[in-house]
């Protein structure tokens, strides 16, 4: 956000800037999903609806689950929230207090150690570089957990990295989560949509792991709905009524027109879906390309997601990753996000959600820009 709002000073200014620092699609959302919110603020959905979500969309995110995760909730497991971000601190409020300890995995997404905190749970940050792919082995998880960790945070397909857990890696975790009667995973699913290679294999359906988790998902980035703001986390019911309490008390149910438009995402077609994430893959192939002939770059697989997410070590000697972000902002006119901010000092995140033009420019001023950089 920083990065963000400098960026739109500078233009405001007349500087000519590439932006690749948000994560959001640069597609607008399906016609269809439009058309189905439309109809419905025309039929008067535009008054309070239940808390945890209205029954229609709850009931089709127990279908959905099912038949594309195999994932069995309930409709009164799932609540639904005004974004994958409340969903979120949902979990965290409803489960996490003083003393409580909570595993994330590095680089994470920015907000899982804040709602953690905001809890008054402990983060416990477990960090893996380039040469692991971005996953932390389950060993160091193991070594990791003492009698006060309750939550394992785990995001696959992962934002900053577009890493995917296999099934064996996974089912290593689980096997730590069966030892442990006490810990429970929160697998954030949300990219699940925009997967290039491999499986996508939902946490909650190995063996004995469902009634572990809180799978938590959304609609902002396959079906390019950020502004939306909607998301759900589905849980065994005594976290799901946890988590409906919760959010009554912060900010009620999302909108309904929202909702019955996010059933329409589920039941129409999914070719749009498809559209955009082979889109993204075509740009993904190309960013790919061009980190790789920087000298001193190192960049892992991208299987998934829409960002890259480049060792960029090399460069720094005795600066931070943020300085190196202000340098090629302020000098180069690209703006990206530091990986400090993800738990990865020395990384940088690109956000490839943006057109080819842009990205081949932005590429081109990184390229220059790493070798001037001091």
């Amino acid at each position: 956000m920083r990065m963000s709002q400098r960026t739109r000073e500078l233009r405001a200014k007349g500087a000519d800037i590439v932006s690749l620092t948000i994560g959001e699609p640069d597609f607008d959302t399906p016609v269809n999903i439009r058309d189905a919110a439309k109809a419905a603020m025309d039929m008067g959905f535009t008054h309070y609806g239940p808390s945890p979500g209205i029954p229609e969309l709850r009931e089709a995110l127990s279908v959905k689950l099912r038949e594309e995760n195999g994932l069995h909730y309930k409709a009164s497991e799932i609540v639904v929230a005004n974004g994958a971000k409340q969903a979120i601190n949902n979990v965290t409020l409803s489960m996490i207090g003083p003393g409580d300890e909570v595993i994330i995995l590095a680089p994470y997404w920015v907000s899982y150690a804040a709602s953690v905190h905001l809890a008054q749970g402990t983060p416990v940050i477990l960090s893996a570089d380039v040469s692991e792919n971005y996953k932390v082995p389950a060993a160091r998880i193991a070594a990791a957990i003492t009698p006060a960790t309750k939550l394992i945070i785990i995001n696959s397909p992962c934002n900053p990295t577009g890493a995917v857990w296999s099934r064996a890696e996974l089912e290593e975790i689980a096997a730590l989560v069966r030892a442990h009667p006490r810990l429970m995973v929160m697998a954030d699913e949300i990219y699940e949509y925009i997967l290039f290679e491999g499986e996508l294999v939902s946490f909650g359906t190995l063996p004995d792991m469902q009634e572990r988790t809180i799978t938590l998902n959304g609609f902002s980035k396959g079906f390019a709905m950020t502004g939306w703001r909607l998301g759900y986390a589905a849980a065994p019911l005594p976290i799901a009524i946890g988590m409906g309490r919760m959010q009554s008390i912060i900010s009620a149910g999302a909108n309904q027109f929202v909702q019955r438009a996010a059933v329409a995402a589920l039941q129409g077609s999914r070719d749009d879906v498809e559209n955009m994430r082979a889109q993204y893959q075509q740009r993904r192939d190309m960013v790919l390309a061009a980190l790789r002939e920087i000298e001193g770059v190192k960049i892992a697989d991208i299987p998934a997601t829409f960002y890259a997410f480049p060792d960029v070590s090399a460069f720094l000697k005795n600066k931070t990753s943020q300085e190196m972000c202000d340098y090629l902002l302020e000098e180069h006119g690209v703006a990206l996000v530091p990986g400090s901010a993800f738990g990865a000092e020395g990384c940088i995140r690109l956000s490839f959600a943006a057109s080819e033009a842009d990205i081949k420019k932005a590429l081109r001023r990184i390229a220059q820009g790493l070798k001037s950089f001091r």
